[in-house]
């Protein structure tokens, strides 16, 4: 049976590329607007795409609140949806001290499922000013870079990851093996 994992469209100008890696990687994949209503999404999960500068800051991102407090299905939160989220759960999120623009050496901290068979330490690309300053206390850090602490966070009890780097870039290391271990997540999820 096919996965199913919807992109919410949050603005970015990756979010055709978020679409496109899952498509290629088999997934049933769709793009969404992001005020598309919580009941009636049938999929076995969300990936909350990037979006515009600054966006990670707003206090509303369409629906993106409700998905995230009420979404009994993985959630993965690529750049501005990684910022949305850490901010709505309690963290802090601002202009970084040293903004990411091109490669960044990203090290994974914590083992995890979401970086299954991905090494220690790979080049991913950034695009970013804002970042996750304190993630949120219901958060555990899984990655930084060495002018961002919070590359990668997942929700300690819930299913939901948020990670600040692009994986739908060609430039990004092993991007496509961690949208495949999301799709792994959401199918042993079902």
């Amino acid at each position: 049976m096919t996965i199913r994992i919807y992109v919410v469209d949050n603005g970015g100008q990756w979010t055709h590329r978020e679409w496109r890696v899952l498509k290629e990687l088999g997934a049933d994949t769709k793009q969404i607007p992001n005020d598309t209503p919580l009941e009636g999404l049938e999929v076995d999960g969300l990936v909350l795409s990037g979006g515009a500068p600054r966006v990670g800051l707003a206090e509303t991102l369409g629906l993106t609140g409700e998905y995230l407090d009420k979404a009994e299905f993985p959630l993965l939160g690529i750049c501005a949806g990684h910022q949305f989220m850490a901010k709505h759960f309690g963290g802090e999120v601002g202009p970084a001290a040293r903004p990411e623009f091109g490669s960044a050496d990203i090290t994974v901290h914590a083992p995890d499922p979401l970086f299954k068979n991905v090494p220690e330490t790979f080049k991913a690309w950034e695009s970013h000013n804002d970042e996750v300053l304190r993630p949120p206390e219901a958060f555990s850090v899984l990655a930084g870079s060495p002018d961002c602490k919070v590359q990668a966070m997942k929700h300690t009890e819930r299913e939901i990851w948020g990670i600040q780097f692009h994986p739908e870039v060609s430039h990004t290391e092993h991007g496509h093996k961690i949208f495949q271990n999301f799709m792994d997540i959401c199918e042993e999820s079902k």
